[in-house]
């Protein structure tokens, strides 16, 4: 992803987190602020609790498919931030993406 479509600095996740909604599933909770931009940009937490480096990273990388597919469905203008629960990493692919299509749903993200 490029830089300007990811949140990097604390600020930004703090912003997301004390003033956008959120959508919670038993695999990962969206928070979703509209931004003044045209476009979405998206941040991924795992925390450290979940297991070392490979798993972390394995997780990371399956929600930044999940948001990359469902891209061109969702409106824009977005902030999102995807925390990662403990039962993302055992979970199947199918199933992290039916959470995260049920959590932007419910904030109604999609067009």
């Amino acid at each position: 992803m490029k830089r300007e479509t990811t949140l990097k600095m604390n600020y930004e996740f703090r912003r997301v987190y004390n003033r956008g909604k959120s959508g919670v599933s038993p695999f990962l909770v969206v928070y979703a602020r509209p931004n003044r931009s045209g476009k979405n940009r998206l941040g991924v937490t795992v925390s450290a609790k979940l297991g070392k480096a490979v798993v972390r990273n394995r997780v990371r990388r399956r929600l930044r498919e999940i948001y990359r597919l469902s891209q061109p469905e969702l409106k824009q203008g977005y902030d999102l931030v995807l925390v990662a629960r403990s039962r993302a990493v055992a979970a199947p692919y199918r199933e992290l993406e039916r959470a995260y299509r049920k959590c932007c749903g419910a904030l109604e993200l999609f067009r």
